[in-house]
C-alpha cells in the first residue's frame, strides 16, 4: 500500500482529528504528528493476508468480550476532548477489549492489539513511524506482518519497551493479549494463489 505525505500545507499548520472528520470517507488517510498520509489501494496479496488474519481472530473471539476490526477503521491514539489530537491511524487490524474506547467512528485510545501488513512501499512507515507511535500510545501488542518474506515480528509491551520475537511461516503464533489464541501462519501465507 503506497503512502504519500501531503506536502501542500504551511509549515506552521498541523492537521488534527477535526480536519480528518471533514475529509472524504472513501479515502484512507492517516495523520501522524499533524502530517497527513494518503494510502493507495492495497494489493490482492495484502488483502488476502489481512483477511486470513482477521478471520482467525474473528473466529477465536466469538462469544468473547474483545472485538476485532479491519481497516478502514480510525484509531485516535492520543484522543483529546476538543478533537484537536494530531494522530489518527487506520491499522490493518485492531483488537479492542475495552469497549468504552469505541464510538461510531472508531477507537479512542490504544487498542490491545494492532496488526499491520507490509507492502513494498510502506515498510519504513509501519516499522519505524508507526512502531514509535504505537509504543508511545501503550499498544500492548503490535504485529508487523511481511507477506514477501513470510515473517511476523511480534512486539510485546513490557516496562515501557517493545520486546520483539520473529516467527516464520511454519509457526502457530500465540496472541499474548488473548490467552489461548494462536494464529496459524501456514494458512496466512500459503493459501493465496494469484488469479
Amino acid at each position: 500500500m503506497a503512502l504519500t505525505a501531503l506536502a501542500e500545507r504551511p509549515d506552521e499548520y498541523s492537521y488534527t482529528y477535526t480536519d480528518y472528520l471533514g475529509w472524504n470517507e472513501n479515502e484512507r488517510i492517516e495523520i501522524i504528528d499533524g502530517v497527513v498520509y494518503m494510502m493507495a489501494a492495497p494489493s490482492a496479496i495484502h488483502q488476502w493476508v489481512v483477511g486470513e488474519l482477521f478471520g482467525q481472530l474473528r473466529d477465536f473471539l466469538k462469544k468473547k468480550s474483545c472485538r476485532a476490526f479491519v481497516a478502514p477503521f480510525a484509531v485516535r491514539l492520543f484522543p483529546q476532548a476538543n478533537l484537536r489530537d494530531d494522530t489518527v491511524v487506520e491499522p490493518d487490524i485492531v483488537v479492542i477489549c475495552d469497549r468504552s474506547r469505541l464510538d461510531e467512528r472508531g477507537c479512542n485510545g490504544a487498542p490491545n492489539l494492532i496488526m499491520e501488513v507490509l507492502s513494498p512501499s510502506n515498510h519504513e512507515h509501519d516499522e519505524q513511524v508507526k512502531f514509535w507511535q504505537y509504543l508511545s500510545a501503550g499498544v500492548r501488542e503490535y504485529w508487523i506482518v511481511d507477506p514477501q518474506k513470510k515473517l511476523v515480528q511480534v512486539n510485546i509491551l513490557e516496562q515501557g519497551y517493545y520486546h520483539t520475537t520473529m516467527y516464520d511461516e511454519h509457526t502457530k503464533v500465540p496472541v499474548t493479549v488473548l490467552p489461548e489464541c494462536f494464529i496459524t501462519l501456514t494458512d496466512v501465507f500459503t493459501l493465496f494463489s494469484p488469479l
